[in-house]
């Protein structure tokens, strides 16, 4: 087993007690994180697919810091979360976390991911507190395709997806593959690129797992469920 931890730090626009409600309550966290969650002062689990995570709460302080470790695979391997929450004037808050534990045997690629998703989540999250407060997200979508190899492949698909022709850069403005307009909110090139439409938000992800993934949530009651997993399935279904 490899030891690791990962640090980061974001402002964001939202009082603690609104971070709170995204960081520490199922809707809040199925709003901008991924699968279907469930929390309360004592246990956490995340569903992604047929997966459940599950993690035993450490600290429980609303408003200001939440901590939790995931049970303990059979080989000792496991992940803990601390969130420390600090208001700061004008409806403002700093948000810190801390995420360690014990990695496995490709412990280097797995580090490798979370040291750049983690901060990648974050500014979704503060996407979502911005753009979308005290809204919770009618329903959330992760759709993973077949594995692509060549990065940058995976990088100009995703341009192409969100209908951007030239370089992908903050405040880049395209029109979604079978939707609407809308703007790069946040990216990591070439492997996370975060997409702001009126709905809700999407996320195009080429992980250290190299699938093509597609991420939505979505907060309007006009979009029609079904319709929008079909579209990103046959999307996806393009590249394999």
């Amino acid at each position: 087993m490899h030891e690791f931890e990962v640090r980061e730090e974001i402002p964001l626009d939202a009082t603690p007690e609104q971070v709170w409600e995204a960081i520490a309550t199922g809707p809040g966290v199925d709003s901008w994180f991924m699968g279907r969650n469930e929390l309360d002062p004592e246990r956490t689990a995340m569903t992604v697919g047929a997966h459940t995570t599950r993690a035993t709460v450490t600290a429980w302080e609303p408003a200001k810091r939440l901590a939790y470790r995931t049970d303990a695979n059979p080989d000792g391997t496991f992940m803990a979360f601390e969130y420390m929450i600090e208001g700061r004037g004008g409806g403002t808050t700093v948000l810190r976390l801390v995420h360690s534990g014990f990695l496995g045997d490709d412990w280097r690629d797995q580090y490798d991911a979370l040291s750049v998703g983690d901060g990648v989540y974050l500014r979704k999250l503060a996407a979502y507190l911005k753009y979308f407060p005290g809204r919770i997200a009618r329903f959330n979508m992760q759709l993973a395709g077949p594995v692509v190899e060549d990065e940058q492949f995976a990088w100009e698909a995703f341009k192409a997806a969100a209908g951007i022709s030239g370089p992908a850069e903050l405040g880049s403005r395209g029109t979604l593959y079978g939707g609407g307009p809308g703007v790069v909110e946040w990216l990591h090139a070439p492997t996370f690129l975060g997409f702001r439409t009126d709905d809700g938000l999407f996320m195009f992800i080429h992980g250290w797992t190299r699938n093509l993934v597609v991420q939505y949530h979505c907060f309007s009651a006009e979009v029609d469920q079904a319709k929008t997993e079909l579209t990103w399935q046959n999307w996806l279904d393009e590249f394999r």
